[in-house]
């Protein structure tokens, strides 16, 4: 399996291309903010920069490692799941699960080598840098000087390769199991049930998100502290954004459903027809459409919402604490925005390599590239407008209850343009991401035969 996984990946560049730059850029993020907690450790660090580091290393680093696991999970979940025919096929001719398991894992953990330690020589660079600008800004002093953090960049090697292995593990798992025959049959088809799994993320975290707002909203204006409210609802539009991503074939399936008579003609009979039966493979593209989504709205709106209503005269460290707290809201959301950026052009990049063949069989059926080309920015469009939609609804778990506990009721005073803007942003990648793929396929399958 070890022989056939090395001969595997010279002929999967694109798909494992994805793969490789998803880990790497997550060794990156995560490698560039977890030093901070290793050298607020420091003995000769001054304890008034200690809680900031440790903040920073903490709060910050625990984002980006969410972001970095839900994008290297979502990325190896989708070039396992192209692949359950070829698993099929494995089967047929006499591999057991546990060897197509350890093929999938073997692969993975390849690559996932190679770029975590390269991510890992980037964010000591990166992670100095940020100290840099940290300490030229006045966050931190001068005084504290970076040890390297190598202990905190092993850690974070570590951490990635395991959660890499188990997203395989689990791709793997699920391609496998079953008789070789239906193994082979469910791939040509993306209507199958939703894993019981799903459902317990989807649940538990809206039921979380839920609780949250109700709490906020109950007890959030007799509250000492102004920040409490930031504490309780900043995150909360994520955490419903990722765990409807959890559903994400799902709502797919549903949007396609509804949207199905706006999409006429011959490119958008095919789209409505490959939205719903590929939902298993779109779904690595709405899912981080929908946290994009919900994570640029809500937490800017958040920012904005502080701005404008944080109480006056408090003493200097308090506000200093507050705009400390913005500053790390604007950094968490350009972090989490470009990973999600990045996710939805792998997604493409990887869907598209894989349809090649369906191209260009469309092609000799009769299909005008335009038509080919239309159909797939109609998919795209299905999934952009699903995917903002969602992703808008879960930001209202944030933007909601700390309005009406900052005393701007149920809607913002301001900045009601900010999330149209971000909608359409959202909707301009996911187009573009899909036109440049599909360009990319078509000049493939020209020459095809």
């Amino acid at each position: 399996m070890l022989t056939l996984a090395l001969r595997s990946l010279r002929h999967r560049a694109t798909a494992m291309t994805a793969t490789f730059v998803a880990i790497l850029l997550g060794t990156a993020v995560m490698g560039s903010f977890t030093p901070f907690i290793q050298v607020a450790l420091e003995p000769g660090t001054p304890s008034a920069e200690r809680e900031t580091l440790l903040i920073l290393g903490g709060v910050v680093g625990a984002w980006g490692t969410v972001i970095a696991l839900f994008s290297i999970v979502s990325t190896v979940g989708i070039t396992v799941r192209q692949r359950e025919a070829e698993i099929g096929l494995l089967r047929t001719v006499g591999a057991e699960p546990r060897q197509v398991r350890a093929l999938v894992r073997a692969e993975t953990l390849v690559v996932a080598l190679v770029a975590a330690v390269l991510g890992a020589v980037v964010a000591s660079l990166t992670s100095r840098a940020l100290l840099d600008l940290l300490q030229s800004g006045g966050v931190v002093s001068e005084q504290v000087a970076h040890s390297g953090g190598w202990i905190a960049l092993a850690a974070t090697v570590v951490l990635l390769l395991l959660v890499s292995l188990a997203a395989a593990g689990m791709a793997g798992s699920r391609a496998s199991r079953g008789p070789a025959t239906v193994a082979l049959s469910e791939a040509r088809t993306g209507t199958g049930r939703i894993a019981w799994w799903r459902w317990v993320v989807a649940v538990v975290a809206v039921g979380l998100a839920t609780t949250m707002v109700v709490m906020t909203m109950a007890t959030g204006k007799d509250a000492a502290d102004p920040s409490d409210a930031m504490a309780m609802t900043g995150s909360l539009g994520l955490v419903v954004a990722v765990g409807l991503a959890a559903l994400a074939p799902l709502l797919l399936r549903a949007g396609s459903w509804v949207l199905r008579p706006l999409l006429s003609g011959t490119s958008g009979h095919l789209a409505a027809y490959n939205t719903s039966r590929r939902s298993h493979l779109l779904a690595g593209v709405l899912a981080p459409v929908m946290v994009l989504s919900a994570a640029a709205v809500s937490i800017l709106m958040l920012v904005g919402i502080d701005e404008r209503t944080l109480p006056t005269g408090l003493p200097p460290e308090v506000a200093e604490g507050f705009e400390t707290a913005n500053l790390l809201n604007n950094v968490v959301t350009a972090m989490i925005c470009a990973f999600a950026a990045i996710m939805v052009v792998n997604a493409f990049a990887t869907l598209l390599a894989d349809r090649r063949l369906e191209l260009h069989r469309l092609r000799l059926l009769g299909a005008t590239p335009g038509q080919v080309r239309g159909s797939i920015l109609a998919e795209a469009g299905v999934v952009a407008a699903v995917g903002t939609v969602v992703g808008l609804l879960a930001a209202q778990a944030t933007i909601v209850p700390f309005a009406y506990v900052r005393g701007e009721g149920l809607v913002p005073d301001a900045q009601l343009w900010l999330p149209p803007l971000l909608i359409a942003g959202a909707v301009a990648l996911t187009l573009a991401s899909a036109a440049g793929a599909t360009s990319r396929a078509l000049r493939t399958t020209s020459g095809a035969r």
